[in-house]
C-alpha cells in the first residue's frame, strides 16, 4: 500500500504517455483516472493507520550512491506531515484529473495532458515521502520539469512559451540555493537523511565555516539557503514573478501546480526542516516578514487585476504568506492545516474559473463577463462557497486556520506581533473586497450579455469536481480542526517537528474586540466594494482625485513594476553589457590577436614564401624541417630550464637573497659614508 500510492501514477504516466493512441482518447482518461482514485484509497488508509497506531514508516529500498562515509538511499518516510500531504496530493489530482476529462474533452493531446497531470503526481508524492535531501531535491526538480511542460501545453502560443520559461528560470535560482543546502548538510554531517541530521544538528550550531571569504555560522547559512528556496517555489514577494504569467496554461493545471500542490512545496520544505530552522531565530524573523509583506502587497495587487485567473494567482501568493507566518511564529502545525483548507478552497475557484471561462466562450477579462448568476447556478455557488471559505466567514475552511493565524500574531504581545497583526489584518480586509469583487463582476453585472445566451452549466464530469470540492470547502476545517490544532492532540507526536505551544493560553485572553476583528473587517469590505467599483466607474470625479486613483490603479495593476525591473535592470542591462565583451572584446580585439591574428600570419608566411620559392621544393622542405627543428629546440631548452629551476630551487632562492643583502649592504655602506 505505501509503495503503491508512490508508483501508480507513474503507471499512469507510461500507459496514457505511451500507450494512449492505443487504448483511445477516453480510455485512456478513465484508466489514468481509476488509478489517482486508488492512490487516493491508499492515502486515506495511510492516514487513518498513522493517526491510530501513532507511529512513523520508513521503507528502505536500495542504496542509490555509496561515497565512502556518505551514503544515500531509496527510501520513503510516512509520518503524521507526510499523510497529511498525501491526502492534499492525491485528492486534488483526483479532481483535477476528473475535471480535465470535461474541460479539455475537445483537445486532440488530451491523453498527452493526462500524462503530464499523473508525472506531475509522481513527482510530488515523490517529494513529501523522501527519507533524505537528494530524494527530495528529484522530486523537487520533477515537479519543476512538469510545471514547464503543463504551463508550456499549449505551445503554439507564445505567452504560454514566455510563461512556462520564466517558470523554469525563476525555479532555477530557488534550486540553486537549495543545492547549496544540500551540499553544506553532505560536506558537514557526512549524510543526507533526515533523522541524522535532525538528531545532529544541536552538535552544529556553534560551527563557523568560511563562505566565499566569508565567515559564517553553518546552521544560519543552511536556513538561508533553504529559506532562499522556499520563496522561489512558494512564489513568495521578489520571486513571485512567475506564478501569475502561468495561468496561461489549461486551467485545470493552475488548479493542480500552482493552487494546491506545487507552490506549497516551499511550506514544506520549511515545515519538513523546522527542526534546523527552530536554531536560527533571524531566519525564522525573515519568514514572518516575508510572508506578512506577500500577504498584504498581493492582496492589495489582486484589488485591481481584470483577469479573473489572475485575480486567483495573487490570492494564491497572499494566502501562501499567511503560511510563512506561521511558520515564522513556528506554530507548523497551523501552517500546514492553513495549507490542508487552502488546497480545497483554492483548487475550487480555480475550477469554477474554468467553468466560466469555458461558459464565456474562453473569456478571461471579468469586464466582459457579467450577469451568469442564471445561466451557471451551480458554478455560482461553488464559487460563493470558495469566495466565502477564503474570506473566512465562520464556520467555513478557512475560517478555522486563517483567523487561528491572526490570533496567533496577535498573541506574542512584542512590536513585531503588533506590525505583522496589522499587515494580516489588512490583507483579510483586501481579501473580502477582491473576493466579492470578483462574484459581483462575473454574475451579477450586466457587463457581458454577448455571453448570456450562449453560455450554459459545464457538463457532468466538471460539475461532480466542483460539487465535491465545495463540500470539502465547507466541512474540512470542521472536521479536521481538533485532530490538526487542538489542545491535547496526538496527531503530531510521531513526526519530525517542533510544536509552539506558548501562545495557546494567550489566544483565550484576546479581546472580543479583536477576536470579532476579521468578522467586522469582512462587513465594512463587504460595502466598501461596492464603494471602490463605484469609484472607478464614475467619471465625474475631481480630476486630482481621479488622477491619483488611475496612478494607484496603474502600480498595483503592474503589480508593483517588478516585472519591468527585472527586464530593464536585469536583462535589458545584462544585454547592453553583454555587447562590449562579447563583440569589442571576445569576438574582436581576442578574435583578431587569438586564431584569427594568427591565422593571417601563417597565410602571409605562406604567400612569401611561394612568391620567392615557387619552383624550389627542397627548399620548402628544407623550410618544413628547419621550423620543427627550431620548436623542438625551444621546447627542449624550456623543459630543461624548468628541471634546473626545480632541481636547483633552494640554491637560486638562496643566491637571490644573497645578491639582495649584498646590495642593501652596499647601500647602507653608501649611506653612512655620506652622512
Amino acid at each position: 500500500m505505501y509503495l503503491l500510492i508512490v508508483f501508480l501514477p507513474l503507471l499512469s504516466f507510461f500507459l496514457t504517455g505511451l500507450l494512449g493512441w492505443f487504448f483511445g482518447r477516453k480510455e485512456s482518461c478513465f484508466l489514468s483516472i481509476f488509478c489517482i482514485l486508488i492512490a487516493c484509497i491508499c492515502s486515506i488508509l495511510i492516514f487513518y493507520e498513522i493517526l491510530i497506531s501513532q507511529s512513523k514508516v520508513t521503507i528502505q529500498l536500495y542504496n542509490w550512491l555509496d561515497f565512502g562515509l556518505l551514503t544515500i538511499s531509496i527510501g520513503f518516510l510516512y509520518d503524521s506531515l507526510v499523510a497529511v500531504m498525501l491526502i492534499i496530493i492525491t485528492f486534488i489530482s483526483f479532481f483535477v484529473h476528473v475535471y480535465s476529462m470535461g474541460y479539455m474533452q475537445s483537445d486532440p493531446y488530451l491523453p498527452r495532458f493526462i500524462s503530464f497531470l499523473s508525472l506531475f503526481t509522481f513527482f510530488m508524492i515523490m517529494l513529501v515521502t523522501a527519507d533524505n535531501f537528494l530524494q527530495l531535491f528529484f522530486g523537487w526538480e520533477g515537479v519543476g520539469v512538469c510545471s514547464y511542460l503543463l504551463i508550456n501545453f499549449w505551445h503554439t502560443r507564445i505567452l504560454a512559451n514566455k510563461a512556462a520559461i520564466k517558470a523554469m528560470i525563476i525555479n532555477r535560482i530557488a534550486d540553486v540555493f537549495f543545492i547549496f543546502a544540500i551540499l553544506l548538510i553532505a560536506a558537514h554531517f557526512k549524510t543526507l537523511d533526515y533523522l541524522i541530521v535532525f538528531d545532529l544538528i544541536h552538535l552544529f550550531k556553534d560551527k563557523i565555516i568560511f563562505f566565499f571569504g566569508i565567515k559564517f555560522n553553518l546552521i544560519n547559512l543552511i536556513c538561508f539557503f533553504l529559506f532562499i528556496g522556499a520563496i522561489g517555489k512558494s512564489a513568495q514577494i521578489g520571486l513571485h514573478v512567475w506564478l501569475p504569467d502561468a495561468m496561461e496554461g489549461p486551467t485545470p493545471v493552475s488548479a493542480l501546480l500552482h493552487a494546491a500542490t506545487m507552490v506549497t512545496a516551499g511550506v514544506f520544505l520549511i515545515v519538513r526542516n523546522c527542526v534546523i530552522f527552530e536554531h536560527c531565530e533571524f531566519i525564522l524573523f525573515l519568514l514572518i516578514l516575508f510572508g506578512g509583506l506577500t500577504s498584504l502587497f498581493f492582496a492589495m495587487v489582486a484589488v485591481f487585476q481584470y483577469d479573473i485567473k489572475k485575480i486567483i494567482a495573487y490570492s494564491t501568493c497572499s494566502q501562501l504568506g499567511l503560511m510563512f507566518v506561521a511558520c515564522g511564529l513556528s506554530f507548523y502545525h497551523v501552517a500546514i492545516f492553513h495549507l490542508f483548507n487552502h488546497a480545497f478552497f483554492k483548487a475550487l475557484l480555480f475550477l469554477g474559473a474554468g467553468s466560466v471561462i469555458h461558459a464565456s466562450i474562453d473569456e478571461q477579462d471579468i469586464r466582459f463577463m457579467g450577469f451568469l448568476v442564471k445561466t451557471l447556478p451551480l458554478t455560482y455557488i461553488s464559487f460563493v462557497i470558495g469566495s466565502l471559505s477564503i474570506i473566512g466567514v465562520p464556520f467555513l475552511t478557512g475560517f478555522y486556520s486563517k483567523d487561528m493565524i491572526l490570533d496567533l500574531s496577535y498573541s506574542n504581545y512584542i512590536l513585531d506581533g503588533f506590525f505583522i497583526y496589522f499587515m494580516l489584518i489588512t490583507s483579510a480586509f483586501f481579501t473580502v473586497i477582491y473576493s466579492l469583487r470578483l462574484l459581483i463582476f462575473v454574475f451579477f453585472m450586466r457587463n457581458g450579455f454577448k455571453h448570456i445566451l450562449v453560455s450554459q452549466e459545464s457538463n457532468w464530469m466538471m460539475l461532480f469536481s466542483l460539487i465535491c470540492l465545495a463540500i470539502l470547502s465547507i466541512f474540512s476545517g470542521y472536521l479536521f480542526n481538533d485532530i490538526f490544532i487542538g489542545n491535547g492532540t496526538f496527531f503530531w507526536n510521531n513526526t519530525l517537528f517542533f510544536i509552539n505551544r506558548n501562545s495557546y493560553i494567550e489566544i483565550e485572553l484576546i479581546s472580543p474586540f479583536i477576536k470579532n476583528l476579521p468578522l467586522i473587517f469582512f462587513i465594512l469590505g463587504f460595502f466598501l466594494c461596492f464603494l471602490v467599483i463605484w469609484i472607478f466607474s464614475n467619471k465625474h470625479l475631481n480630476k486630482n482625485v481621479l488622477r491619483i486613483l488611475i496612478n494607484l490603479q496603474y502600480f498595483f495593476y503592474n503589480a508593483g513594476f517588478f516585472n519591468f525591473f527585472y527586464n530593464e535592470i536585469l536583462i535589458y542591462s545584462y544585454n547592453k553589457a553583454y555587447i562590449v565583451p562579447a563583440k569589442l572584446v571576445d569576438k574582436g580585439y581576442l578574435e583578431y590577436l587569438g586564431p584569427y591574428g594568427l591565422y593571417k600570419i601563417f597565410r602571409f608566411c605562406s604567400y612569401f614564401l611561394r612568391n620567392y620559392s615557387p619552383s624550389f621544393i627542397f627548399l620548402s622542405i628544407f623550410l618544413f624541417f628547419f621550423s620543427l627543428t627550431l620548436i623542438l629546440t625551444l621546447i627542449i631548452i624550456h623543459v630543461q630550464i624548468l628541471v634546473f629551476l626545480n632541481q636547483n630551487f633552494d640554491l637560486i632562492l638562496f643566491l637571490i637573497f644573497l645578491i639582495i643583502y649584498e646590495i642593501s649592504k652596499h647601500l647602507n655602506i653608501n649611506i653612512n659614508d655620506k652622512n
